[in-house]
């Protein structure tokens, strides 16, 4: 795959995300990228604590790396939003240590139901997982941990 033109997708990355917070050590660490036709886009390689079968990622990972590529497509539309369903096809297994792109966009949006998709694909462009979920839209506020 190539990509034209590709930003940092700036968004505070400095937190405890599991996708994408530089704060998490044991977490995935992220970094999105935005193309030209307002994709989303990451280039990964991911290490063997995230095996599953031997030499590949685990199913759950390989749904957070969907999930959280997804979520990001609705923040470049300023939107911050949740994930109320979503759905994975797995094509073939994803290998642990191997260049992958994961890519995702906003299909559609009807109120505060945001619908996106996405994809990884290895180094040869391979399609290997598929992803499709809603997102509803929440209030920012409503996000901010209460301190009890």
């Amino acid at each position: 795959m190539k990509f034209l033109k590709l930003l940092p997708l700036a968004h505070s990355s400095l937190n405890d995300c599991f996708g994408c917070g530089m704060g998490n050590k044991a977490g995935l660490r992220l970094r999105f990228q935005v193309d030209e036709q307002q994709q989303i886009v990451c280039f990964v390689r991911l290490a063997r604590r995230f095996a599953g079968p031997p030499g590949h990622a685990h199913g759950g990972i390989i749904a957070t790396l969907l999930d959280e590529a997804m979520s990001k497509a609705n923040r470049i539309h300023g939107t911050i939003a949740m994930t109320r369903q979503m759905e994975v096809e797995y094509f073939r297994p994803v290998p642990l240590k191997q260049p992958l792109t994961l890519t995702a966009r906003r299909t559609s949006c009807q109120g505060r139901r945001n619908f996106c998709e996405a994809e990884i694909h290895d180094a040869s462009g391979m399609l290997l997982a598929r992803g499709k979920a809603l997102f509803v839209t929440v209030d920012r506020s409503k996000l901010t941990p209460s301190r009890a």
